[in-house]
Formats: structure tokens, C-alpha cells, sequence
């Protein structure tokens, strides 16, 4: 209608644009990955790493944290949870801006559909990071931005398709029911 066709104008006139999502690719090699199992959360010594073990190292490869543990290492002295392996190769990618919750479910599911055939992995990531300056944090809560603003999910697929999912929030935020 007519309120449609004003509110339509007003984005041209005023200099305002739609922005697609920025995706980038990477292949990591020979990354040392943590050993996980879908049924020990907290992670078995000798046997299988925990959640908090893995939200960490996935916070280090994603902000490409060196994971050597070198003594001349001035940054970062941070080295993958044990047991571990060697993974040949691992694919990230990155997609940054404005994506609506619908196309992160789509994603997921075609992430799944990967195990439909054999593969060597046993597991994959999903990390979806909110804005730390976003006015809603979870549902519809008012995000409460004090030091960190964090905000973000994290879904751990596996091959059986068992999953584990992470949640972080800031301090002034709620965790969602």
C-alpha cells in the first residue's frame, strides 16, 4: 500500500543500503584437534576432551591463535586439550553480517546432511556469534552490553548426529530458556 511505497523510498533518499553477508574460506593443515566422544561431556582423561576444553580451543583457531606453546610464543602459550589428533585438514568458513535465524537452521541442516556419506570426521561446528552492540541478546530480552557483550552459540555435530549445544552470555544477560 502506500505506507509500503514510503517506507520504500525512504531507504534510496536516504543513502541507505542492503549489505550481503562477507564469506570467507580457509583450509587449516595438519591441525591438532581435541579427541571428543558424544556421550562424555565432561571429557574422560586419556580418552575424550570436555566441552569447556573445546569452546576454548574453538575460540583459539577461530581467532587464529597459535597452538604450538613455544617459550618465545609472547602472545599465547595456549596449546590444544588432551587426548588429541592430527586432523590433515580442516575446512572453516566465515560468514560475517546480518543473518536472519532461518538461513542459520538451513545451514545446519545441510551441515548434517555431510555425515549422509562416509567421511573421515567425526565431528563439525557450528558457531553463530551475536553482535555485541545488539539492542536483543535472546528471544526477545534487551541485550545488556556492560564490558563484553558477548553473545553466542554453539552447536557440536557428530557423526551419529548426537549433538552438543554451547551457550555463552554476557554478565548482565540471561541464558535463554
Amino acid at each position: 500500500g502506500a505506507e509500503g511505497s514510503t517506507l520504500m523510498s525512504y531507504f534510496p533518499k536516504n543513502q541507505i543500503r542492503s549489505l550481503k553477508p562477507k564469506i570467507t574460506f580457509s583450509t587449516l593443515r595438519d591441525l591438532q584437534c581435541p579427541v571428543l566422544q558424544s556421550n562424555e561431556l565432561q571429557g574422560k582423561p586419556e580418552e575424550s576432551c570436555s566441552t569447556e576444553d573445546l569452546f576454548e580451543w574453538l575460540g583459539a583457531i577461530l581467532n587464529q591463535v597459535s597452538l604450538d606453546n613455544k617459550s618465545c610464543s609472547f602472545l599465547s602459550t595456549y596449546c590444544c586439550p588432551q587426548p588429541s589428533t592430527i586432523v590433515e585438514q580442516a575446512f572453516l568458513c566465515t560468514i560475517t553480517g546480518f543473518i536472519i535465524p532461518e538461513t542459520i537452521i538451513e545451514l545446519l541442516e545441510k551441515l548434517c546432511c555431510y555425515f549422509d556419506e562416509p567421511k573421515l570426521a567425526h565431528w563439525l561446528t557450528l558457531t553463530v556469534h551475536g553482535f555485541a552492540d545488539s539492542p536483543v541478546s535472546w528471544r526477545e530480552s534487551e541485550h545488556g552490553f556492560h564490558k563484553g557483550g558477548e553473545n553466542l552459540y554453539n552447536f557440536v555435530v557428530f557423526r551419529n548426529l548426537d549433538y552438543w549445544l554451547q551457550m555463552a552470555v554476557g554478565t548482565n544477560d540471561d541464558c535463554p530458556p
